[in-house]
């Protein structure tokens, strides 16, 4: 049998773990401390925000950033709309958080929210926010989106877990929402080995988010915040060591991981860009008969792994494994049929979505993949489309 084709492959490579076991030598702080803050300032740069919050993982940084909303009193209702297509941790949260959940069927341009569905429900439902996510590194229709939720004052979330580097325009995502949120796990653009990042121009948020993160207490803060939420709340200094202003996770990554994340950081371009150019190789050898992504060529895809939409998909499935080529459903399908949803609220079917979960998938991308192996790739499909 040939040689494995995996979806993903682990970007901390033995220099990096050189590099940590040198640090590691010096006998450094290990729990969140200053070298967070340095990745949390280096990541924002590099993003072009004004803050970033480091976390344990980027499922916890999509339940972060719902929750900020509610503990701001920021929901003008308990409404939050889902995109179909998503992740478990954009449609957990919802549900958790007892807010209700609406499902907006996907485009089949870029899979994300469908704008005209959109539409329709901000009308109807008037709902409080939207979780938006960026399908394996493709860019939503921004304008469009950005332009509805001004017109019916919703509040914008985005879910970049699997799109880091992506640009729509010139701009990355994860500078068009109030909060961002992006993963950091073994798999993803970039690992530390768990760990997830949201970022934000709001001050209020970036205050709020520190607070959840660490239990609810204000030692994240500046002093500035620090001092006037204990004048308000009438706590002297010592008693502030365990005052607790909201109720608070513990979400907290590590400076261990953090360190991880600096060498990490260094090498992103890069790696977003050879996952561009792998992208453009699979838009060459897949077969025409297979649906492709339309994305105008003014944005750069940094794409996590390439879908394959075809009404064979079974087959295609079973000839890929049998050429150790390992392939995964297309994320999660359709979230109106996931039991966690259908359990309390009744199956939902949407055209598209339900297009995508019964004929979706997706193959291998990732740095390190090499154009023989996605020559192999696209041969095994185009055998069993064309």
């Amino acid at each position: 049998m040939e040689q494995k084709i995996p979806l993903v492959k682990d970007t901390i490579d033995n220099k990096d773990i050189d590099r940590l076991i040198n640090w590691l030598k010096t006998y450094p702080r290990l729990t969140k401390g200053e070298v967070t803050i340095e990745l949390e300032t280096n990541w924002a740069k590099w993003l072009g925000t004004k803050h970033a919050v480091f976390v344990n993982s980027g499922s916890s940084a999509n339940l972060m950033m719902l929750y900020a909303l509610v503990a701001a009193g920021k929901l003008k209702n308990n409404k939050v709309v889902v995109p179909s297509l998503a992740w478990a941790t954009d449609m957990a949260p919802v549900l958790q958080l007892n807010l209700q959940p609406i499902v907006c069927d996907i485009n089949l341009q870029n899979l994300a929210v469908d704008i005209n569905h959109l539409e329709e429900i901000f009308k109807k439902e008037n709902p409080a926010a939207l979780m938006l996510v960026s399908v394996l590194g493709f860019p939503p229709h921004m304008k469009e989106i950005i332009s509805l939720c001004e017109k019916y004052s919703v509040i914008l979330l985005e879910d970049n877990c699997e799109s880091l580097g992506t640009k729509y325009n010139q701009t990355i995502l994860g500078n068009f929402g109030l909060m961002s949120s992006f993963s950091l796990y073994f798999g993803h653009h970039i690992s530390t080995i768990e760990g997830g990042m949201i970022c934000t121009n709001s001050d209020e948020m970036f205050r709020i988010l520190k607070m959840i993160r660490s239990h609810g207490w204000d030692r994240d803060l500046n002093d500035d915040e620090q001092k006037q939420l204990r004048e308000q709340s009438k706590v002297n200094d010592f008693d502030a060591l365990y005052t607790f202003y909201i109720p608070g996770f513990n979400l907290r990554s590590t400076d261990l991981q953090a360190y991880i994340g600096l060498g990490q950081l260094e090498k992103l371009n890069l790696i977003c860009e050879q996952r561009n150019l792998n992208y453009q190789l699979y838009r060459k050898l897949l077969s025409p008969k297979l649906w492709s992504p339309q994305i105008d060529e003014t944005h750069f895809v940094s794409n996590f792994c390439y879908p394959i939409i075809h009404e064979q998909r079974n087959k295609i499935v079973y000839e890929l494994r049998k050429a150790n080529i390992e392939v995964r459903p297309l994320i999660c399908g359709s979230m109106g049929t996931q039991p966690m949803y259908a359990n309390q609220y009744g199956r939902l079917e949407l055209p598209n979505a339900t297009k995508v979960d019964k004929e979706g998938c997706y193959i291998p991308n990732n740095h390190q993949l090499t154009a023989e192996e996605i020559a192999r790739v696209c041969n095994v499909i185009n055998t069993v489309v064309d």
